[in-house]
C-alpha cells in the first residue's frame, strides 16, 4: 500500500461516514469508507481465529486491510484476568490504508477483563458488543469492577449492545450431542456470524474453513457452522441491531493482478522459497523455535516439494551452525530467530563473516532485553545486528516495511548474500510478522535472476606456471570470494575461524595481512550495490521524517494527515541499514530538521548522527505496541513548529 486517504483525526468519524439507505423490507444499511473492529476475550476464547476468519473474508471481498493481533506471552494465561486478554484488531476500507487504525469503532468484549483492558481505546460513540453471560459478580471483581459497567453509567458514551452470547450459542447447539462446556466453545463463531452480518461479509469461506479444520470431527464442524449461522440470523432478526454496514471493495487501491491476504511471516517464507528457486539452490533452514519467528519454521516445513529442508535444532547455536554448514555445502542457508537467539548466534555469525559464505539471519524482533516481551513488538535489535559480534565483523542489514514487503525483503537479502558471499541480517518484527494485508502475487518473470556460478577449477597461476585454486581470490567488482562446493576435485581448501591469508586462505598471523583482510571485508560490505533512498517531498519542506522497518505505515499515515491539514513535511524510509544508500548523507543535509521515529531509544538516530554529523531528533516508543498515526502526527507537527 503506498497511499492513504487521510483525515485530521484517526477515526474521521468513520462510524457515520457515507449515506444511509433502507431496502424495502430490510433493516437500514449504512455505507462507510472504513471500519476498525477489535475482537477481545480470554486467550482461550478463539479471538485470533475469529479475527483471522473475518480478515480472510474481508480480503476475499476486495477491501484493503491491515491487522494487529495482540495476545499474551503465556500459552494459556489465567482465565478472566487482564494479563490473559487476547485481542485482534482489523482495519478495512474501500481505499488504500496503511495501519490497523488507532482506535476501534467496534469492540467485541467476551468478558469483563476484555472490556476493561480495551474500553479506554474507544472513541466516544463507538459500538460495544458485550457478552452479558460473563458479567458475573465474581468475574467483575476479578478485574476490579466494584459495580457492573453495564449498569453504572460508565458506558453511556458508547452504543452498547448487550448480547448473551454464551446462552444464545448453547441454545443454538442444543440439537447437537455436546456438553455445555463444548457448546460454549463455539461462542466465538456466534460472534463472528453476528459481525459478518453487520458488515456484509461473505460466509462461504468460513463455512468451508470450518469443514476442513474439523474434517476428522464432523460433529464439531457442524456445531461451529451452526453457531456461525445463528450469529448471522441473530443480527438479521434482533431489534437491538437496527443498522448494518457496507464497506465497498477497494477497487481503485490495487493495481491489476491476483491478490491474497498475507501475514509478514508467511510472506517472508514465500520470499525465501522464491529466492531459492530463482537461485536454483536448495533452501535449508536451521532453526530453533522462538516467538515470534516460529511460524517461518512451521511454514517452510510444509514445502519439501520445493526443495526446502528444515532442521529444528536442539538450541539456537546448533541451528545456525547447521545452516552455516549447509551454506558451505552449496545451499541457500537461513536461520530464523528473535533478539535473544541473535545473542546466542553471534559467534557463528562472526564465523560466517570470516568464512565469507552466504547466510540469511532473520531476526523477528520483539520486546527485550532478555526474555522481555515475547509477543510484543520492538525495533531494538538494530545495533545488535550492526555490532553484536567480537572484532570487526560487518554484516549487511535489510528491513521490510510492511507485511507484504517481507516477500521482497527476503529476496533482496538473498541477492546480497549470494552476490557478495556474506551473512545478511533481515530485521522484521512482531508487528509485521503477525499483521497482514493484501499482497499482489508476482509473476515469475518479475523476480530477479539470483543464479550463482560455483567455482569449477583453478583460478590462479603461480609464478612457476602451476594452476591452483585460491579460495580467497576475489571478484574485482564485488570483492566476493569464490564459492567452492565440497568434494569438487582440485578445489580442496581450508576453512575455519582463524584469520586467513589473502588469496590462499592459509592460516596467517601476519599483522599486515590481518589489517588488509579486515579492511577488505569492510570494503566488500561498503561496496554493496543498494538503490538510492527516495524522498517524498511534494512541497519543498524544511522538515524530513526518516524511518525504517515497520514504522512505515504509521509514519506515512501521519505525514498524509499533516499534509491534508496544510503542513509541509518530507518523508523517506530506509530498507538498507548497512550499508546506507549512497545519497543518504546529501538527503539529510538538505533539510533543516530531521526526525526519526523508532520503537527503541534512538538506535538509527545514533547511527545517523555518528556517520553524517546531522542533528537528527529521535521520537521513541518502547511499550511493545506500534506507533499510532495521531500520536506521530502530533509529534511531527511539534517538530515542524519548534
Amino acid at each position: 500500500m503506498t497511499s492513504q486517504v487521510s483525515s485530521t483525526t484517526e477515526q474521521a468519524d468513520e462510524s457515520v461516514l457515507g449515506e444511509q439507505r433502507k431496502p424495502a423490507g430490510a433493516k437500514d444499511v449504512r455505507r462507510l469508507d472504513r471500519v476498525i473492529i477489535r475482537f477481545a476475550g480470554d486467550s482461550g476464547d478463539g479471538m485470533q481465529l475469529t479475527g483471522d476468519r473475518f480478515t480472510s473474508e474481508t480480503a476475499s471481498f476486495g477491501n484493503d486491510l491491515s491487522t494487529l493481533p495482540n495476545f499474551p506471552a503465556e500459552i494459556r494465561a489465567p482465565a478472566g484476568t487482564l494479563p490473559g486478554v487476547s485481542s485482534f484488531q482489523l482495519h478495512f476500507a474501500d481505499h488504500d490504508i496503511l495501519t490497523p487504525g488507532d482506535a476501534p469503532n467496534v469492540l467485541v468484549a467476551m468478558n469483563p477483563a476484555a472490556l476493561k483492558a480495551n474500553v479506554s481505546d474507544l472513541p466516544r460513540g463507538a459500538e460495544v458488543i458485550v457478552n452479558t453471560d460473563e458479567f458475573t459478580k465474581r468475574a467483575m471483581q476479578k478485574v476490579g469492577y466494584g459495580t457492573s459497567p453495564l449498569e453504572d453509567g460508565s458506558l453511556d458514551g458508547y452504543s452498547v449492545h448487550r448480547v448473551p452470547l454464551t446462552t444464545l450459542t448453547v441454545e443454538a447447539l442444543k440439537e447437537f450431542e455436546l456438553s455445555r462446556k463444548e457448546a460454549e466453545r463455539s461462542k466465538n463463531m456466534f460472534a463472528l456470524g453476528l459481525l459478518s452480518w453487520m458488515y456484509h461479509r461473505p460466509t462461504e469461506g468460513t463455512e468451508k474453513f470450518l469443514t476442513t479444520k474439523f474434517a476428522k470431527k464432523p460433529a464439531i464442524a457442524a456445531a461451529n457452522i451452526a453457531a456461525f449461522r445463528a450469529g448471522w440470523n441473530f443480527g438479521e432478526t434482533t431489534e437491538d441491531f437496527a443498522v448494518s454496514y457496507e464497506v465497498a471493495p477497494a477497487q481503485s487501491a490495487f493495481p491489476a493482478g491476483t491478490y491474497r491476504n498475507i501475514s509478514g511471516n508467511l510472506a517472508l517464507s514465500y520470499g525465501l522459497i522464491a529466492a531459492s528457486r530463482q537461485a536454483d539452490l536448495p533452501l535449508y533452514l536451521g532453526s530453533y523455535p522462538i516467538t515470534p519467528a516460529s511460524d517461518i519454521l512451521h511454514e517452510l516445513s510444509k514445502h519439501k516439494n520445493f526443495g526446502v529442508r528444515t532442521f529444528q535444532a536442539e538450541d539456537e547455536i546448533a541451528g545456525i551452525g547447521a545452516a552455516l554448514g549447509a551454506a558451505f555445502g552449496g545451499s541457500l542457508a537461513v536461520t530464523t530467530t528473535s533478539g535473544p537467539g541473535v545473542a546466542l548466534k553471534s559467534e557463528t555469525i562472526g564465523l560466517a563473516v570470516s568464512l565469507e559464505l552466504p547466510l540469511l539471519v532473520i531476526d523477528i524482533q520483539r520486546g527485550g532485553p532478555s526474555t522481555g516481551l515475547p509477543t510484543k513488538t520492538e525495533q531494538a535489535d538494530l545495533l545488535q545486528a550492526m555490532y553484536g559480534r567480537n572484532g570487526e565483523a560487518p554484516v549487511p542489514v535489510v528491513a521490510p516495511r510492511t507485511p507484504a514487503d517481507c516477500f521482497d525483503a527476503a529476496i533482496e537479502a538473498a541477492r546480497i548474500a549470494l552476490t557478495y558471499r556474506t551473512p545478511v541480517f533481515l530485521l522484521s518484527d512482531g508487528y509485521l510478522a503477525n499483521g497482514s494485508e493484501p499482497w499482489r502475487i508476482p509473476e515469475t518473470d518479475e523476480l530477479p535472476d539470483l543464479r550463482v556460478r560455483f567455482a569449477q577449477g583453478p583460478n590462479h597461476t603461480l609464478d612457476d606456471g602451476t594452476e591452483v585454486f585460491w579460495p580467497y581470490k576475489r571478484d574485482p567488482g564485488t570483492l566476493a570470494r569464490p564459492w567452492a562446493i565440497p568434494g569438487t576435485p582440485g578445489l580442496e581448501h581450508r576453512i575455519g575461524g582463524i584469520e586467513k591469508q589473502d588469496g590462499t586462505g592459509n592460516i596467517s598471523y601476519d599483522p599486515a595481512n590481518h589489517d588488509f583482510m579486515v579492511r577488505t571485508r569492510q570494503a566488500k560490505i561498503d561496496g554493496i550495490d543498494v538503490p538510492d533512498i527516495e524522498v517524498d517531498d511534494p512541497d519543498g519542506a524544511s522538515t524530513l521524517v526518516l524511518g525504517w522497518g515497520s514504522t512505515y505505515g504509521p509514519i506515512t499515515a501521519a505525514v498524509r494527515r499533516l499534509r491534508t491539514a496544510g503542513e509541509s513535511i518530507a518523508q523517506a524510509h530506509l530498507r538498507h541499514l548497512n550499508p546506507f544508500p549512497s545519497n543518504l548523507g546529501a538527503v539529510l543535509k538538505g533539510y533543516d530538521k530531521v526526525v526519526i521515529p523508532e520503537m527503541n531509544l534512538g538506535q538509527l538516530a545514533t547511527l545517523v548522527r555518528a556517520k553524517y554529523l546531522v542533528d537528527a531528533h529521535s521520537y521513541n516508543q518502547v511499550n511493545g505496541m506500534p506507533f499510532k498515526a495521531e500520536q506521530l502526527a502530533t509529534a511531527l507537527k511539534e517538530a515542524i513548529d519548534g
